[in-house]
């Protein structure tokens, strides 16, 4: 969002129900408007301007252990949201382009075999290890029906694993699970690491990813708006593959965390272990390369999570009822 403002844009438009977000992540702008709620509401689609020059379709139920408690309101929010977007943007002529947050997860291979880079075009599986997988691919069908059928502009973004400052612990309503507060690896390693815990680390932290720094990702968002076919996939990442291990000893070593890594059973659910992109095609036909390396990322995010830590301290403690060990946090010092 601040790199769209940094343009001088006329107006933007966010729309969020703040399910698993903060609103204190929405900037205070007199461009900005924000409609509070979701984009399944009929009301909330009808009122949208019908000038709108780029849409970036980002809502989702995060993430892939929720999707797994509770499979309806994953569908409620990660897959109805695209079909009623869809349908309300088609009609709008002024649409350049609609960029989808699609999913580098959802068509990586299964394996922990050792991994090559995951073309765009790679071949799909029909066995998916979460309902999140199914329906971020679901919302690629639709866009491509969409493109199809009405010639949307619709540009797919597959993600990689973003990371950085502005993501939260704990943001949003409770959803079932522990990851509604210890949601994605970097700032919960960050965060455990700050406080001198042992990070959890699954089956023996051979799983990788492709780490992609959250400013590095706004700037590929935006270049598959001004610059993406339509029609067309673009991985966003960074082309390295980093393991959990890996990423563990650096979150360590920058937070001098003198605690052991703290090794733990593999994921029953999940057969995606090993994986990163090919990000050739966005290089070629986008002009984007990820800029910031993993160690510089990691110590950018190391220090904005020092510096915010009782915004985090408040989102994770709204869950104490269903985490009681969160509460403990009130007795550490960060500083």
């Amino acid at each position: 969002m601040r790199a769209i403002l940094a343009a001088q844009p006329r107006r933007v438009t966010i729309v969020d129900n703040f399910l698993s977000a903060d609103p204190a992540n929405v900037p205070e702008h007199p461009a900005v408007r924000l409609v509070i709620g979701s984009i399944t509401d009929d009301r909330i689609l009808r009122d949208l301007d019908d000038d709108i020059d780029y849409a970036f379709h980002l809502a989702c139920y995060h993430g892939n252990q929720s999707s797994i408690h509770d499979p309806l309101a994953d569908h409620e929010n990660n897959t109805l949201t695209t079909l009623k977007l869809f349908e309300r943007l088609k009609d709008i002529k002024s649409l350049k382009k609609v960029v989808y947050s699609a999913a580098g997860c959802a068509v990586a291979a299964k394996t922990f075999d050792g991994a090559t880079a995951t073309m765009e075009d790679a071949p799909v599986s029909l066995f998916h290890d979460s309902p999140y997988s199914i329906s971020k691919l679901i919302g690629e069908m639709y866009g491509n029906y969409y493109f199809t059928r009405y010639g949307l502009p619709f540009v797919k973004a597959r993600f990689q694993n973003v990371y950085g400052p502005g993501e939260i612990l704990g943001a949003g309503r409770w959803r079932g699970t522990r990851e509604t507060v210890w949601r994605n690896v970097t700032p919960t390693f960050i965060w455990k690491a700050l406080h001198g815990e042992a990070l959890p680390v699954e089956n023996g932290g051979i799983a990788t990813r492709d780490f992609i720094f959250v400013e590095d990702m706004a700037r590929g968002l935006i270049a598959c708006a001004l610059r993406g076919a339509p029609g067309e996939i673009y991985n966003l990442g960074s082309g390295e593959e980093t393991t959990i291990l890996q990423l563990a000893e650096r979150v360590n070593s920058l937070t001098g965390n003198a605690a052991p890594i703290g090794l733990k059973p593999a994921r029953d659910w999940d057969r995606s272990g090993q994986r990163f992109a090919d990000t050739s095609k966005a290089r070629d036909q986008l002009g984007f390369v990820a800029s910031v390396g993993h160690e510089e990322g990691l110590k950018r995010t190391v220090a904005w999570t020092k510096g915010n830590q009782d915004r985090i301290l408040r989102c994770v403690m709204q869950h104490a009822e269903h985490l009681p060990e969160v509460r403990a946090y009130f007795k550490m010092d960060l500083s």
